[in-house]
């Protein structure tokens, strides 16, 4: 597919594999990618994997590019919302596996996919935006907002707390995590098990289900375009 998001079908399922340097930065290339092969997975009917390296899931944003500008943060924030956005109303199930750390977008990523697996280990899953004088984009907000557990949210979102694995699944990071040896196995299992379904109700049942939501996200997306992020 790319050098930046592999790309391998087998058996109804799409392997979609980040490789983008140490911390599987979110360039606008990285994105585009992503974008490329949800399109070849669409065309394949395929339930969709997406994992990261041993150790990184994604660490967010690339900060060359969000530190270039404003116009260039926001260019680049309203791109990866919207992937979020498409993900949300994929056709087909999206399992992420988290392989390791996810921070910022990274950890976005989790809360825009339809099941989420981690692997135990010292990573750290957060929304760190606060932490790094970023102020959080509305999209970001509602994205948190909608997954993540009432007691959580404030705590990822404005006081920008890491959690640990095991604390991810609480919150509502992370559906399910399993030791290292176990990840490839356990993921497979799940996209399988939603292979099982019957791909037009849940397509349409997903996006019934999120109506309002993508709705509320498209008016983010734009509010966001509006707003520096500092």
């Amino acid at each position: 597919m790319s050098e930046l998001v592999s790309y391998r079908f087998a058996d109804g399922i799409a392997h979609l594999s980040l490789d983008n340097g140490k911390v599987n930065a979110l360039s606008p290339d990285m994105i585009a990618a992503i974008n490329a092969a949800l399109d070849q997975a669409e065309q394949d009917c395929a339930v969709v994997v997406l994992s990261g390296k041993p150790g990184i899931f994604s660490g967010g944003y690339d900060l060359k590019v969000m530190t270039s500008g404003p116009d260039a943060a926001k260019a680049l924030v309203a791109s990866g919302s919207t992937l979020s956005r498409r993900m949300l109303s994929h056709p087909f199930p999206i399992v992420a596996v988290c392989t390791g750390h996810a921070i910022a977008k990274g950890a976005f990523l989790l809360l825009s996919s339809d099941y989420r697996i981690g692997v135990e280990g010292p990573f750290k899953i957060a929304l760190n935006e606060t932490a790094i004088g970023m102020t959080m984009h509305h999209a970001g907000i509602e994205l948190a907002r909608a997954r993540l557990t009432p007691a959580a949210f404030g705590r990822a979102v404005i006081n920008a707390e890491m959690f640990d694995p095991a604390d991810a699944v609480l919150a509502g990071f992370l559906d399910k995590v399993v030791p290292a040896e176990e990840l490839e196995a356990a993921a497979m299992a799940k996209a399988k098990e939603l292979a099982a379904l019957n791909m037009t109700a849940f397509r349409q049942t997903k996006v019934k289900s999120r109506k309002a939501y993508l709705e509320l996200l498209d008016q983010c997306i734009e509010l966001d375009r509006q707003h520096d992020l500092s």
